[in-house]
C-alpha cells in the first residue's frame, strides 16, 4: 500500500448542499482535537442574476469567504463560476497546508479540478504530503476522479460515523484524537 492510500475519503451519494453540511458539522467537532486547512462551500449569497448554484468557498482555517464566480451581463447562459476564482481559494488553501495541519477538507472535486484547475493544487498538495483528505466528487467529474485521484481513495456515504472511522484509520489512531499539537505561528488551519 502506498502512504496515500486511504489517506483521501471522498462522499458520494447524496446532494452536495447535504454534504457541505456534513462536512460542517463534522469539521466543528474534529476541530478542537485536529489542525484541519480547506474551504467548505456556503451557498447562502446572492443568487439573483447567477446561472450556476455555486456558492462561496469559506475558509476553515479563517472565515474568509471567496466568490467562485464572475457577474455576466444580463441574459447570459453560460456557467458564472470561474477557475481563477476558485484558485485564489485554492491559494489561501495551499498556505494552511504549509503551515502545517492534521486534516483537509476541500468542498467538491468538479469539472474545474477534473481540468487540472480549480482546487486541484490543494487536493495534489494534501496527497503528496500524505495529510489526510476529505472531499466528495461530483457526478459530472467522476470521470476526472477517477483518472487522478480515486486509486488513492476510499469511497464514503455521507454518514458522520462512516467519516469517524475513516478519519481514525486515516490518522493511524483508533480514535479521533483528544488533542493534537498546537498549530504553528498564527493557528489558521485550526480556527473555523
Amino acid at each position: 500500500m502506498d502512504r496515500i492510500a486511504g489517506r483521501i475519503a471522498v462522499v458520494q451519494g447524496a446532494p452536495s448542499a447535504v454534504v457541505q453540511a456534513l462536512f460542517r458539522g463534522l469539521v466543528a467537532r474534529w476541530r478542537p482535537q485536529l489542525r484541519i486547512a480547506g474551504v467548505i462551500e456556503a451557498r447562502d449569497g446572492p443568487k439573483e442574476g447567477r446561472t450556476c448554484r455555486a456558492g462561496d468557498l469559506e475558509s476553515i482555517a479563517d472565515g474568509v469567504r471567496y466568490p467562485m464566480f464572475e457577474r455576466l451581463p444580463p441574459g447570459a447562459t453560460v456557467c458564472d463560476v470561474t477557475d481563477e476564482k476558485v484558485t485564489r481559494a485554492c491559494a489561501a488553501v495551499l498556505e494552511d497546508i504549509a503551515r502545517g495541519c492534521d486534516l483537509v477538507v476541500l468542498s467538491k472535486f468538479g469539472k474545474l479540478e477534473a481540468e487540472g484547475g480549480g482546487l486541484m493544487a490543494a487536493f495534489r498538495a494534501a496527497a503528496a504530503a500524505g495529510i489526510p483528505l476529505l472531499t466528495c466528487a461530483s457526478p459530472a467529474a467522476c470521470e476526472g476522479w477517477d483518472g487522478l485521484l480515486a486509486p488513492s481513495a476510499v469511497v464514503l456515504p455521507a454518514e458522520a460515523g462512516a467519516l469517524d472511522r475513516w478519519l481514525a484509520a486515516a490518522l493511524g489512531r483508533g480514535g479521533v484524537p483528544a488533542s493534537a499539537a498546537k498549530p504553528p505561528g498564527d493557528g489558521r488551519a485550526a480556527r473555523l
